[in-house]
């Protein structure tokens, strides 16, 4: 008689960093390589870890993309769980890259924002300008395969973004197939979960886009980038007039 063995999956949760705040009070962009985040940004950190500690999650690494939104999440969130683990940083997991909003036409600025996001995505389309979807699956992808050929590591957090996380869960639902889901939400301060096997193909999702402050996310229909592009049209507005 044959006996079948499997090696247990392994775990990532996967986490968008908490909410920050794209623009200042006149509508002017604040340099996404250095904003920081807001109060419900941070709030939305704690809730996360004190879901972690409530389930007593013990993470063996802990990744975050370098930029200070995903450090500062992920330091909250371990602090709630009461965990001290060193960050690794990778930048290949920085967010896509826009370009210059204000080379962007007008009767472009719309799909400039929230095309990139919106059903199955070509790999040619750009993301306000700048980086071509194609371009973030070329970082996204050797990185996490790197992750799952470390064998040390059962349980990781990854803090992350938006965008770099809907590379992640298309690759996983797709099996490793070169596939940009855009219409994935990714609440700010959200956790995801995916079981990793042995075999390249070996993916599971178990859920997605939780958000522990608001579980059923009723306090909007809009997308993050609907919310900025309105945000960024109050300053362009104002800058053309003067």
């Amino acid at each position: 008689m044959t006996t079948f063995t499997k090696q247990p999956r392994r775990r990532i949760f996967l986490m968008r960093h908490g909410s920050v705040t794209y623009f200042d009070a006149s509508g002017k962009p604040i340099l996404p390589e250095s904003v920081p985040l807001n109060e419900a940004g941070r709030e939305q950190a704690a809730a996360a870890g004190r879901e972690f500690a409530r389930q007593q999650l013990r993470f063996d690494r802990v990744i975050v993309s370098g930029l200070p939104r995903t450090v500062e999440t992920a330091q909250r969130a371990l602090a709630e769980t009461g965990q001290q683990i060193e960050l690794e940083i990778w930048p290949e997991l920085e967010e896509i890259h826009g370009g210059r909003l204000s080379a962007i036409p007008d009767e472009q600025i719309q799909a400039a924002f929230t095309g990139a996001f919106e059903g199955v995505v070509a790999e040619d389309k750009r993301f306000l300008g700048g980086e071509t979807i194609g371009e973030l699956l070329d970082r996204v992808h050797p990185a996490l395969d790197r992750l799952r050929a470390d064998k040390s590591w059962d349980t990781v957090l990854m803090v992350l973004h938006g965008g770099v996380n809907r590379a992640i869960l298309s690759y996983a639902l797709t099996q490793g197939q070169r596939t940009f889901f855009g219409g994935m939400s990714q609440t700010a301060g959200c956790i995801n979960a995916i079981d990793v096997g042995e075999s390249q193909q070996d993916w599971v999702l178990r859920f997605a886009n939780y958000s522990p402050p608001a579980p059923l996310q009723t306090a909007t229909r809009t997308t993050t980038m609907e919310q900025l592009l309105a945000e960024y049209m109050k300053f362009r507005v104002t800058f053309q007039q003067n």
